[in-house]
């Protein structure tokens, strides 16, 4: 008897594994389009990539066609060279537009690419010319909160009119009744 139930936990466990190891296989294929021969790269060049990191999505349409396999920085023109691994399948428009846009309010970003109207493909090894950078979210609301002024005269007061500098109280005239 106790026999037979060691060889049911066995089974059991040998079935979980198998399928673990199923998962493993199918999350790894799944999520590495073009890492290893299956695509090809382009790049583009961004002002600023935010918090972009290896390994983002690439997505067109909100569909994952590839990843960000490197980011380097151009010493000569410093700008980031962003090199994106596509999806074979996905022939994109010479004059498509690469914008790296943020997951969500918490951080991440990806690359989302809109596709241009040129009858001519992007080859393999070529370069996205339209890009736009990540925006600073941080920068935006700090602007918005504290605007900066366009008087350079720290004595003038919001509403244009002049400061009371002379350390005296401002006589406000009594109502007449």
């Amino acid at each position: 008897m106790a026999s037979r139930g060691n060889w049911a936990e066995t089974g059991v466990g040998a079935v979980v594994l198998i399928a673990a190891a199923g998962f493993l296989v199918y999350a790894l294929s799944a999520g590495a389009v073009g890492r290893h021969g299956g695509g090809y790269e382009v790049k583009a060049r961004f002002g600023q990539v935010g918090g972009l990191a290896d390994g983002a999505d690439v997505r067109l349409a909100g569909v994952k066609i590839g990843t960000v396999s490197h980011i380097r920085l151009d010493p000569k023109t410093f700008l980031a060279v962003v090199d994106l691994s596509l999806d074979p399948t996905i022939k994109l428009p010479a004059d498509s537009t690469a914008k790296i846009t943020s997951d969500n309010l918490l951080g991440g970003s990806h690359v989302a690419i809109a596709p241009g109207g040129a009858t001519e493909n992007l080859k393999p090894g070529g370069e996205i010319q339209n890009t736009q950078g990540a925006v600073d979210l941080f920068g935006l609301i700090g602007q918005v909160m504290r605007p900066q002024s366009g008087s350079g005269d720290p004595s003038a007061s919001a509403s244009g009119a002049p400061a009371n500098t002379s350390g005296r109280a401002a006589s406000v005239p009594a109502a007449s009744y």
